[in-house]
C-alpha cells in the first residue's frame, strides 16, 4: 500500500457498533508504532509536574495531518502547559476502543466513529473540540473519466469504496436521495490505483491526501466533497471519556491550550508543519515533501479555519455545525442529541481564561 493510501477506519451504523472498535484499515509506515514526545534533538519535550503524562491516539500515520501536535512538541507548548510526557501513538484507529479500555487519554477521531458507539452502545465518550471544521472526505474522480461533480453524477457509476467506509458512503447516498441500487460499489483497498487505471469511476478519498497525490501525478481531478453535499460532520476531533472530563478537567484544559498554540503555528506556517512531518516525526514514512506541503496548506486554509474559528477560536464548534453533524449522523442511522456527543464547556473555559488564544491569525 502506498503512503497516499489514506483512510480512516469509519464505523458501521447503529446495530453494528462493535465494528467501530475493530481496526479494519491497513496500516501505512509506522501505523502500529507509539512515539513518545521527544524533540528533534531527541530530548524529552515534556517534563512538567502539574498534570502528569498524557497519551494521545492519532487517527492515522504521523504525516502533516498532525502538524499542530508536532509544533506543540517541538516548541514546548505541552511542557509550558504543565503536562508531562506526551505520547502520540500512530494509527490508523478510530480511538474508540483505546478510550473505552483506558489505554489512551485523548483520541483524534471523527463524529461518525465516536457517535456510533455512543448511540448504540452507550459508550461514555464526548467530543470536546475539533481540529477540522469541515470533514475532508470526497468522491475523487478523473476529469477525463467519471468526472463526478454532483451527487447525481454518481448514478450509473462504479465507485471504489473501502469496507470501512461503506456506511459513510451509504449515508452520502441517503443524504442526497440516491437509491443504492443506482450505483455500483466496487470493493477496493486504500491505494487509488483502480481509479487511475479506469477500473472505477470514483474513489472514496481525502481532499488532503489522495486528491493531491493523484493530481500531482499529472491527472486533472474532480472532487465531490462530502461536507458540501449533505454530510458536514466534524473530523479530527478530540474525543475523551466522561470520566476524564470529570476527574482530569484541568489536565484536559492544559492539553487544549497547548494544542491551540500548536495549531496556531500550523495554520500560520503550513510548510514548516509539513517539514516537521517529513523530516522528523514521519521521517521513516518516506513522505513526499511537495505533497505534504500541499496537504498541510489545504487543511490550514480550508479545513481547520472557518468563520466560527475567526470569531471564537480554533477547535470551537458552532451550534449550527453541531446540528449539521447530528443530522449527518442520522443519515447513517446514528441517532443522537448534540448533548450526547459534544461537551464544549472545557474549551469555553480555556478561552475565558486565555482570551488571547482566540486571535490565532494575529
Amino acid at each position: 500500500m502506498t503512503l497516499s493510501a489514506h483512510r480512516r477506519v469509519l464505523t458501521a451504523v447503529a446495530g453494528v457498533a462493535a465494528a467501530a472498535l475493530v481496526l479494519t484499515a491497513c496500516a501505512g509506515g509506522d501505523g502500529d508504532a507509539a512515539a513518545s514526545s521527544t524533540s528533534s534533538s531527541g530530548d524529552p519535550v515534556a517534563e512538567g509536574e502539574s498534570f502528569g503524562d498524557i497519551a494521545v491516539q492519532l487517527s492515522w500515520i504521523k504525516n502533516e495531518e498532525f502538524a499542530g501536535e508536532f509544533f506543540a512538541l517541538e516548541n514546548g507548548y505541552f511542557t509550558e502547559a504543565g503536562l508531562g510526557e506526551v505520547t502520540l501513538t500512530a494509527g490508523p484507529s478510530t480511538g474508540a476502543a483505546e478510550l473505552i479500555s483506558g489505554t489512551t487519554d485523548v483520541a483524534l477521531s471523527d463524529a461518525v466513529s465516536i457517535g456510533s458507539v455512543v448511540a448504540s452502545e452507550g459508550a461514555p465518550l464526548k467530543i470536546i473540540g475539533t481540529t477540522f471544521q469541515k470533514n475532508p472526505f470526497t468522491v475523487l474522480s478523473l476529469a477525463d473519466g467519471g468526472d463526478i461533480a454532483t451527487p447525481e453524477d454518481l448514478i450509473g457509476k462504479k465507485i471504489g469504496v473501502q469496507d470501512s467506509n461503506t456506511a459513510l458512503f451509504q449515508a452520502l447516498l441517503a443524504a442526497n436521495g440516491i437509491d443504492p441500487g443506482e450505483v455500483e460499489v466496487v470493493p477496493v483497498q486504500y491505494d487509488p490505483a483502480p481509479l487511475v487505471s479506469g477500473e472505477v469511476d470514483g474513489f472514496i478519498a481525502y481532499l488532503t491526501n489522495e486528491a493531491i497525490t493523484v493530481a500531482a501525478d499529472g491527472h486533472e481531478v474532480t472532487n465531490l466533497a462530502f461536507a458540501d453535499n449533505g454530510l458536514p460532520f466534524v473530523a479530527e476531533s478530540f474525543a475523551v471519556t466522561d470520566e476524564m472530563i470529570e476527574s482530569d478537567r484541568e489536565k484536559l484544559k492544559a492539553f487544549l491550550v497547548a494544542e491551540i498554540r500548536g495549531w496556531t503555528d500550523a495554520v500560520n506556517d503550513p510548510a514548516e508543519g509539513a517539514r516537521l512531518a517529513y523530516e522528523i516525526y514521519g521521517a521513516d514514512l518516506d513522505l513526499n515533501p511537495e505533497n505534504s506541503i500541499a496537504g498541510a496548506t489545504e487543511q490550514a486554509e480550508n479545513l481547520v479555519v472557518s468563520e466560527e474559528t475567526v470569531e471564537n477560536g480554533l477547535f470551537t464548534i458552532s451550534e449550527d455545525l453541531q446540528a449539521a453533524t447530528i443530522e449527518s449522523l442520522a443519515g447513517a442511522g446514528i441517532v443522537l442529541e448534540a448533548s450526547d456527543l459534544f461537551d464544549l464547556s472545557l474549551l469555553d473555559e480555556v478561552y475565558e481564561e486565555n482570551p488571547e488564544l482566540v486571535d490565532y491569525a494575529g
